[in-house]
């Protein structure tokens, strides 16, 4: 069974950079595509960015393409959220997803297993 351990979560200001990481166990792992999805207080929670398992797809949600970028590193067995130019509305839990095929998507049903989250709080 894979588990996810998202980290790099805090507190910033608007304008400022954050880097999350999602740390994977089981080789299978690597060839997974994986997601990023957040929740926010009293909100559903939304689909982020996704990343094939090679790596070679990407997709983002419209209120991130352009401040925000995933991408893996097999050899480690990890995902990133490069996440720049923060805005007070990414204030949420971000949570780390993997789905066990090589297709990344932006559903969320069609993820297999999640991380525990990590906050994200940006104060304007």
């Amino acid at each position: 069974q894979v588990q996810l351990v998202e980290s790099g979560g805090g507190l910033v200001q608007a304008g400022d950079s954050l880097r999350l990481s999602c740390a994977a166990s089981g080789r299978a792992s690597s060839s997974h595509a994986k997601g990023w999805f957040r929740q926010a207080p009293g909100k559903e929670r939304e689909f982020v960015a996704a990343i094939s398992s090679s790596g070679g797809s990407t997709y983002y949600a419209d209120s991130v393409k352009g401040r925000f970028t995933i991408s893996r590193d097999n050899a480690k067995n990890t995902v990133y959220l490069q996440m720049s130019r923060l805005k007070p509305e990414d204030t949420a839990v971000y949570y780390c997803a993997g789905r066990s095929g090589v297709v990344a998507t932006t559903i969320l049903s069609t993820y297999d297993y999640w991380g525990q989250g990590t906050q994200v709080t940006v104060s304007s």
